[in-house]
């Protein structure tokens, strides 16, 4: 089980990792793939939150979103 406080630096990494993720998407497609790892990580940090809190909403979300991901990076 997680501490809060590794749970709640765990949230805010992802957060900003994320953040990242869509500055990347925008920069244009030269840096597709450091918008996959990024939204890769974001959402394995959030899916490990949403296990900590048990949040089956959240769960599915970043299940699918996570699994969707590896697809995108696997099939380059």
């Amino acid at each position: 089980m997680m501490s809060e406080r590794a749970v709640w630096l765990t949230k805010w990494f992802a957060s900003i990792i994320i953040l990242f993720a869509v500055a990347f998407r925008s920069a244009g497609e030269e840096y597709h793939m450091l918008d996959l790892y990024c939204s890769l990580a974001g959402s394995v940090g959030w899916l490990t939150v949403s296990i900590a809190w048990k949040d089956r909403a959240l769960i599915m979300l970043n299940s699918v979103m996570t699994l969707t991901l590896l697809t995108g990076i696997l099939k380059l």
